[in-house]
């Protein structure tokens, strides 16, 4: 028996829950990168940035294509970049409340004599 839709999707964001995950997927949302480009962006060393890549692969959220001794990834669909637009989107919207939120105590606060 396969796994259910909802344990599916756990697995799925678990995948993009790595902060140099999701900064590789938003970088291939511009363009495909070379994993050389990728490394100043990203700021990690080049075997932490392997390993990432690795787990994209393995998710199929990337692809890759060899030119020479270099390796290129795209993203495996446009809708991986679509969800990352959704995501700052729901974040912005998050953050704007918290904001307002936050003005309201402080707007509220008794005042230091």
């Amino acid at each position: 028996m396969s796994a259910p839709l909802y344990q599916l999707k756990a697995e799925f964001f678990k995948t993009l829950g790595h902060p140099v995950r999701i900064r590789v997927l938003e970088l291939l949302s511009q363009r495909e990168h070379a994993v050389a480009e990728l490394l100043p962006e990203v700021g990690v060393e080049a075997a932490a940035l392997s390993q990432q890549l690795a787990v994209l692969r393995k998710a199929n959220l990337v692809l890759t294509r060899r030119e020479g001794v270099n390796v290129h990834y795209r993203l495996a669909s446009d809708e991986v970049a679509e969800l990352l637009r959704v995501a700052r989107t729901i974040l912005s919207g998050v953050l704007r409340g918290q904001a307002a939120l936050l003005a309201d105590l402080d707007a509220t606060a008794p005042r230091q004599l």
